[in-house]
C-alpha cells in the first residue's frame, strides 16, 4: 500500500485548506440553537465555505451512481455521519449535532468535525462528547514518527471502552490530500503495533465515531445517513494532522 508523503508545496496548500475549513467549522458551530434546521446550518456552511474561495468536497462527492446532496454533513443524535440538511429536522433542546465540514481550496482538502450540544443536555451525553473527544487527542499523540497506524487505533479504542462506550468499526478515518480519502485506513479500534508505520509528511484524518450503546450501524433510506442500530446516541470528532519529527501538528485549527 503506497501511503502519499506530502511535498513542502502540499503541505504548504494542505495549511490553507484545513485553515479555512476548521474557521467555517468554528463558525457553523455559533449558529446551533434550538429552532435551527439542519438544512440551515448546510446553508449557512455553503456561503461561508464561499466567502473563503473554496467549495465543498461533500457536495457531489459520487459513489457509483449516487452523489452526496449537501454541503456538510449534519448528524443528529443517533446519526453517527453523512447525515443530510433537511427542512424538517428542527434542532430541540437536549440534542447532540455532528457538523462535519470538509473543503477543497487549490486543489488540496481539509477536513474537520464535532459534535455539539443543543441547549442543556444531560449529564450523559456531556460524557459522551468529552470521552469522544478526549480520545480524539489521544489518538492524535500517538501519530509519531515511527509509531504503527494501529498505536492511534488502539488507544483511542481502549479509552473508549474504559467508560462504557464503544467505538464505530464499520467507517474508519483517513489520509487525506489531494483526495478525501487516501491511504491510509484509520480504525478507531485494533491493536498496538500493527499497521502502517507513520512517515514524516502524512496527513491523516484521525476521527473517533463513538456511540452511547453498541457499535453495530446501518444506513437509513436516503443512502447516505449511517446511524447506531440500537438508537443510541453516536458522538464524532475529527482533525486532520500533519506527521513530523517534531511530533503530531493539527492542520485544522482556526485562523
Amino acid at each position: 500500500m503506497s501511503i502519499p508523503e506530502k511535498t513542502p508545496e502540499g503541505i504548504a496548500h494542505m495549511r490553507e485548506s484545513c485553515a479555512i475549513a476548521a474557521t467555517v467549522l468554528a463558525k457553523l458551530k455559533e449558529h446551533v440553537s434550538p429552532g435551527i434546521t439542519t438544512y440551515d446550518l448546510d446553508q449557512i456552511a455553503k456561503g461561508l465555505i464561499a466567502s473563503y474561495g473554496a467549495r465543498s468536497a461533500d457536495y457531489g462527492y459520487q459513489i457509483g451512481s449516487r452523489r452526496f446532496p449537501a454541503y456538510i454533513c449534519v448528524s443528529v443524535n443517533e446519526e453517527v455521519v453523512h447525515g443530510i440538511g433537511n427542512l424538517r429536522r428542527i434542532l430541540r433542546d437536549g440534542d447532540i449535532v455532528s457538523l462535519d465540514v470538509t473543503v477543497e481550496y487549490n486543489g488540496y482538502i481539509g477536513d474537520n468535525a464535532i459534535t455539539v450540544p443543543v441547549g442543556r443536555i444531560t449529564p450523559a451525553l456531556q460524557q459522551l462528547l468529552q470521552v469522544t473527544e478526549r480520545a480524539l487527542q489521544l489518538g492524535i499523540e500517538q501519530a509519531r514518527v515511527n509509531n504503527r497506524i494501529g498505536d492511534i487505533s488502539a488507544t483511542i479504542q481502549e479509552h473508549v471502552e474504559s467508560h462504557g462506550f464503544s467505538v464505530v468499526r464499520d467507517l474508519v478515518g483517513h489520509g487525506v490530500g489531494q483526495s478525501m480519502h487516501e491511504p491510509p485506513e484509520i480504525p478507531n479500534f485494533g491493536r498496538r503495533g500493527t499497521g502502517p508505520k507513520i512517515r514524516p509528511g502524512m496527513t491523516l484524518a484521525i476521527e473517533p465515531m463513538v456511540n452511547a450503546g453498541g457499535y453495530r450501524t446501518k444506513t437509513l433510506a436516503d443512502g447516505w445517513t449511517v446511524a447506531t442500530t440500537d438508537g443510541s446516541h453516536s458522538a464524532h470528532f475529527e482533525h486532520t494532522v500533519l506527521t513530523t519529527d517534531r511530533g503530531p501538528e493539527i492542520l485544522t485549527l482556526p485562523r
